[in-house]
């Protein structure tokens, strides 16, 4: 069973999708990915989660899903664990593709993170990675004081 499966909107977000699995290795955190379409695929989306559900995992979700995002919404409204949204951004329209990530209906509330490291970050913490999170951050701040330093 994976702590984390990974729904893409469609194989055009493979790449996103793969940045996201790179950055759980970090964090080990085991995922599996997938595709189903909130428009396209409605009916195979909602037979497929609610396999996962009767099974009882994964333990969370990380949807991405370019241009206009449904299918965090509709994740989040058919399963009873964290849902993270992680479209990739796109200049597109001058961005505004990330509106469908924001609003959601009353009652869905999947969390939205741009980055597909930040996106791992947020699954490490809901999953209680304490140990790899606090390693994690430890780097940033030793990287952070590093670039200063050799700005001296």
């Amino acid at each position: 069973m994976a702590d984390v499966v990974i729904i893409m909107g469609s194989k055009a977000d493979l790449p996103h999708a793969e940045k996201v699995a790179e950055a759980l290795r970090q964090f080990d955190i085991s995922w599996e990915m997938r595709v189903a379409s909130a428009h396209k695929s409605p009916a195979y989306l909602l037979e497929m989660l609610a396999g996962y559900e009767a099974r009882g995992e994964p333990r969370l979700y990380i949807t991405i899903a370019g241009r206009s995002n449904a299918l965090s919404g509709m994740v989040d409204a058919a399963v009873s664990v964290p849902v993270i949204a992680c479209p990739p951004y796109s200049e597109r329209f001058a961005g505004a593709d990330i509106f469908s990530s924001l609003r959601m209906p009353s009652g869905v509330a999947p969390a939205l993170v741009l980055e597909p490291e930040g996106a791992a970050l947020l699954a490490a913490k809901i999953l209680g990675r304490r140990e790899a999170v606090r390693l994690y951050q430890e780097e940033q701040r030793r990287r952070l004081i590093a670039d200063d330093q050799s700005l001296r």
